[in-house]
């Protein structure tokens, strides 16, 4: 679907018909058909909510109604967690032979070692499960859900640094600006909740050891209402959301028909279709202040819920807890849903740090997948674990035989999804023996946003934004839907 601004080039009519009817004519389209009255034109004409998706339908039956991104912010180390490579223990401590590394760039923070000594893991791994998933000691919880994985051990990427490596996860370029895997399903699909953002970004609290900017989940050059919203832990998940004191519900209702109605003679004056877009902003945060407080109210929910998320899950801001919002955002048809998890970055000390992170993530995930396929959410969830790149071979700085740390590896690291239309108790693609490089069906970033889409029903090629006399896309020029990975 080529589209560009459609969604916010509304007439005067239109425009009032949307914002000028206040909380009565708001609370009544809703109740009558939320949806009904949002639709947008293929051929571009005008409509009146600016919170439809640009595509009439979706461009093939979707499996998946919705995404759950668990990114581990940082480069998890595949070698320690779904990659076993015997040969590399056996080797431990040899220098990385120059036929495998051919001549590879490596970043500035080993690139200076007079020797690569190979490290092989000091975890043990196991098979788990009827399909003999390979799964470190380190994840005792992601073990038991092996059958429920599609283990990918063969994703490369080009970028070797974590801002550049970061975003092209996020946004599908290494250069920042364009828009975030978020904001193109709210621009493609819209909201299937009115009173809650499309795209919600949580972020684990103690474990940020390296900054996450909002770009990553902005909107870039798409409309503003587009951009992901962070829900934070305490008493304010969304900032300045709520009235200050002394301003009433009514007043605010007055002050946003009233602005409506300045934002629509600015708009008849400029044409600017942002104009629009922040209205619907407005409109979409006063709606907020019922909806979010309800979605971040987790009193309600059973100890037998605590139980099964553990004890951190009773600790907002916690990986847990963000596991369990997102379970209940799910629930409430948010359509992206990103979890960051900083803290897997390990130079150095590795064993002590993938330790706390595992512990950090293992059961809060395996919990998440289990409350979803238990509640029926998990055939139409599609939930990715992964982060930006993996890790090297070789140790980089001094090795012991209990201590190492690993250096930025682009060329092959691991990932998992579970549910929507996924082969579940698969593994996908291979490493050669020293873990350097990918040996059999390689799958690039392009690669894997192109399936996630698709599994939302849409074709990559096919969601596009003209922006300065270009047709842009998520995938940008590449990209194949991995189709073995696919029920």
């Amino acid at each position: 679907m080529n589209c560009s601004h459609v969604n916010f080039e509304m007439n005067r009519r239109d425009f009032f018909g949307r914002f000028g009817l206040g909380l009565g004519g708001a609370a009544l389209g809703t109740l009558l058909n939320p949806l009904s009255a949002t639709a947008t034109g293929a051929t571009g004409s005008p409509v009146a909510d600016p919170f439809r998706g640009v595509l009439d339908a979706t461009h093939f039956a979707p499996k998946a109604k919705r995404i759950i991104y668990l990114f581990m912010s940082g480069g998890p180390s595949q070698l320690d967690l779904f990659d076993p490579k015997p040969e590399l223990v056996r080797r431990t401590g040899e220098d990385l032979p120059a036929s495998v590394r051919m001549g590879q760039r490596l970043t500035g923070m080993s690139a200076n070692q007079a020797t690569l000594p190979m490290a092989g893991s000091i975890f043990k791994f196991a098979q788990h499960g009827q399909s003999g998933g390979w799964i470190s000691e380190l994840l005792p919880w992601t073990a038991k859900m092996a059958d429920d994985l599609c283990i990918v051990k063969s994703l490369h990427t080009e970028a070797i640094n974590h801002d550049p490596a970061i975003t092209f996860f996020q946004t599908g370029h290494q250069i920042a600006g364009r828009p975030s895997f978020g904001a193109w399903l709210s621009y493609g699909l819209g909201s299937a909740n009115q009173n809650l953002p499309c795209f919600v970004v949580l972020i684990s609290k103690q474990r940020i050891d390296q900054p996450l900017y909002s770009r990553l989940w902005g909107n870039g050059f798409l409309p503003s209402i587009h951009q992901g919203v962070q829900f934070r832990s305490g008493r304010e998940p969304v900032l300045y959301l709520q009235n200050p004191d002394g301003e009433s519900a009514g007043s605010r209702r007055k002050m946003l028909d009233r602005l409506a109605e300045l934002s629509s003679l600015q708009f008849e004056d400029l044409g600017d279709p942002e104009i629009n877009a922040r209205v619907a902003q407005y409109e979409m945060a006063y709606r907020m202040q019922t909806s979010v407080p309800e979605a971040m109210d987790v009193s309600g929910e059973p100890a037998s819920v605590y139980e099964l998320y553990g004890s951190e899950s009773r600790d907002p801001g916690t990986f847990a807890a963000n596991c369990l919002l997102a379970r209940r955002l799910a629930e409430r048809n948010v359509r992206f849903i990103q979890l960051y998890h900083p803290g897997w970055d390990h130079h150095g000390g590795l064993p002590n740090g993938i330790r706390r992170q595992c512990k950090d993530i293992d059961q809060a995930a395996y919990a998440l997948v289990t409350d979803l396929k238990q509640r029926g959410l998990l055939d139409e969830t599609l939930v990715v674990w992964g982060g930006e790149f993996g890790r090297t071979s070789y140790s980089q700085g001094r090795l012991t035989p209990t201590d190492y740390g690993r250096d930025h590896h682009p060329r092959c690291f691991s990932i998992w999804m579970a549910g929507a239309g996924i082969k579940a108790g698969t593994s996908y693609g291979s490493t050669d023996e020293f873990g350097y490089s990918v040996a059999e069906n390689p799958v690039h970033v392009h690669d894997l946003q192109a399936t996630l889409l698709h599994q939302l029903g849409i074709d990559h090629e096919r969601l596009t934004f003209k922006y300065q006399g270009r047709r842009y896309r998520l995938t940008d020029v590449h990209g194949h839907v991995v189709q073995s990975v696919l029920a």
